[in-house]
């Protein structure tokens, strides 16, 4: 008991200081918990300016820690304390600024938050290695600073699940057992937990590696020792799994070599995940001295230079291919990155990891301020790419858009995903050529690429990857807006007929019952093939009276290309049988069809039936 008190009340007492030695970054994450909190009680789309404010707040937190290790790294910081603090809260400010302009959270502001928090976290875990004088008795102070962040970012993180499931089990007692408790209680308290407990909780498991205090040293050494469970962790698991994967993309690599057949995009998120953990890996190993943790350190920077020059290569050829996006652009700048640190840490391993933390900053920022970054980078190539290919196709003529409806498959497709690209950006303002009706959509200013649109002013529809000439798969839709035309007909029934369905009597088959004149007459879709499909109508005897099979006419409808075809008129849809004083209309809702001769070829139908009989029977 006296243990755990006391556990309790070191953990408070913590807090407390982190409180008093990270108070912009306090402020800053305690503002972002109400506006959580805000957000969760509205139960719609928050206004810009708060979500805007919500992303200032999170690029604030981490700019504020950054601050404080500055002051405390440097004597001549820390004396104006207060001064540097309100330079901080400037650049917060010009943060704002920043991205207020924007329409939209759209994919920049989010990406530029994103890169410059990791900016932010790459400086303030290396400024207190800066020239080692962080007190930890060791050539490499890098590596123990790196490992104290991971230790108290990991317990951080257990007390806080621990916590939420502790809280979450106390808040449904007593809605179930006591009174009823307000169902967005659960929101609130993680947001409690995870935004401000949890960081400031990991705030206050960072010693002051600059302190001159006999107990301020006393826990950064302490902060520093490695702890048992993760030696076996990182030596005797993770180093064999990095190991075994690392065989595999070499194996990989050999195989492309052989068949000189590149990869279509799938190498570089794997490289890029491997590359980092692995770094990771190679800054936690740097106090292991076993054969695991040692072969490692020796090995893995020269394995990684190979793997990286293979990505590098696979994205070169995405990029000539497609253009540069801002996916492409952070692949490539990482395969850069990791190269160079390969590079270092095959010469210098061990007393060099702090370079990982500082170029990471480096080109993180680089990346994020114009004309360099990836987002204007990005936006000027795919622009250029799509006015390249609509003037050799000459759609596009002296800075002005020549509708072409005979334009090839593959311009059609180009455009619609460039265009796409650039609306879900709000990049669409930038082409000056293309008409200001394309670029807005009453409050929606980033763009009004809607079919109509796209025909009227390019002279054809978009047109989409895996929808071509070559497409196995043609699909097909009923305009539901449009009315029916039921005159002449009897009943209405509506039925549908998949690939493996399991209906009806014979197990193939999807049939209705109906009543026309006190006579009995079943409707059935009955499939013959996996791509034909008969609807017919069976008078009480079990003989047919009409029908008609539907496969011929839901190919015609796809044409040469195999396009979509969505919002199709009811007559277009529709198929009419007559036979005697019987008559049948079947109207398709859906049509989706994969052809070819693989396992999964075949169609299938949502359909409309009507059928009608005309005078007594004799």
């Amino acid at each position: 008991m006296n243990r755990l008190l006391k556990v309790i009340t070191d953990s408070v007492q913590g807090l407390i200081k982190a409180v008093r030695r990270f108070p912009l970054a306090v402020i800053c994450l305690i503002s972002a918990t109400v506006i959580t909190c805000y957000m969760i009680s509205l139960h719609t789309d928050p206004s810009l300016f708060i979500q805007k404010l919500f992303f200032t707040l999170g690029f604030g937190t981490f700019l504020s820690v950054a601050v404080q290790f500055c002051c405390e790294r440097f004597s001549g910081l820390k004396k104006i304390r207060l001064f540097v603090y309100l330079i901080g809260a400037l650049f917060i400010f010009g943060y704002y600024l920043i991205i207020a302009p924007s329409p939209g959270i759209y994919y920049a502001v989010t990406a530029r938050t994103i890169v410059a928090v990791f900016a932010m976290f790459c400086i303030y875990i290396w400024v207190p290695s800066y020239r080692g004088k962080a007190g930890l008795n060791s050539i490499a102070e890098f590596n123990s600073i790196a490992l104290t962040h991971f230790k108290a970012a990991v317990t951080s993180i257990l007390f806080s699940a621990v916590l939420s499931a502790g809280t979450v089990s106390i808040i449904a007692a007593v809605d179930s057992l006591l009174f009823k408790v307000n169902e967005d209680s659960y929101a609130y308290t993680m947001a409690v937990i995870w935004i401000s407990f949890a960081t400031i909780y990991y705030l206050s498991r960072l010693p002051r590696f600059h302190s001159e205090e006999e107990e301020d040293k006393a826990f950064t050494l302490q902060a520093a020792t490695y702890p048992k469970v993760l030696k076996i962790l990182i030596s005797y698991i993770v180093i064999p799994l990095i190991a075994a994967y690392s065989l595999v993309l070499i194996a990989y690599f050999v195989k492309m070599l052989v068949t000189s057949v590149w990869p279509s995009g799938q190498l570089g998120p794997m490289i890029l995940a491997y590359s980092v953990v692995g770094l990771m890996v190679v800054v936690l190993a740097s106090h292991l001295e076993d054969k695991f943790a040692s072969a490692y350190r020796r090995i893995f920077p020269k394995v990684l230079i190979l793997m990286v020059i293979m990505q590098l290569i696979s994205a070169y050829i995405r990029l000539d291919a497609y253009g540069v996006t801002e996916g492409r652009y952070y692949l490539i700048l990482f395969g850069i990155y990791s190269l160079i640190c390969g590079i270092i840490l095959s010469f210098r391993a061990v007393t060099k990891n702090y370079m990982i933390a500082l170029l990471g900053a480096g080109l993180a920022i680089i990346s994020v301020i114009p004309p360099g970054d990836a987002f204007t980078v990005s936006r000027n190539s795919q622009m250029n790419r799509l006015e390249q290919m609509l003037i050799a196709d000459e759609v596009l003529v002296n800075g002005k858009i020549v509708p072409k409806a005979d334009a090839s498959l593959k311009l059609r497709q180009e455009t619609t995903n460039i265009l796409n690209y650039l609306e879900r950006r709000n990049y669409l303002q930038y082409l000056t050529w293309l008409p200001e009706e394309m670029k807005t959509s009453g409050s929606r200013p980033s763009g009004n690429l809607t079919q109509e649109k796209m025909k009227a002013v390019f002279g054809f529809e978009p047109a989409y990857e895996g929808a071509g000439a070559t497409s196995d798969h043609f699909y097909a839709a009923l305009n539901m807006q449009k009315p029916l035309s039921v005159s002449g007909y009897d009943v209405m029934v509506a039925l549908s007929n998949y690939r493996g369905m399991s209906m009806g009597k014979n197990g193939e088959e999807f049939e209705r019952t109906v009543k026309i004149r006190n006579k009995d007459y079943i409707i059935l879709a009955e499939r013959l093939t996996p791509q034909e499909v008969r609807v017919s109508v069976q008078d009480p005897v079990g003989m047919e009276v009409i029908g008609t099979n539907v496969y011929e006419f839901a190919t015609s409808l796809s044409g040469a290309r195999n396009e979509p075809k969505e919002m199709l008129e009811p007559e277009v849809m529709s198929i009419h049988a007559e036979n005697n004083r019987y008559k049948l209309k079947v109207i398709f809702q859906n049509i989706n069809i994969t052809f070819g001769t693989e396992s999964d070829a075949g169609a299938d139908y949502d359909l409309i039936v009507l059928f009608g009989v005309s005078g007594e029977q004799d």
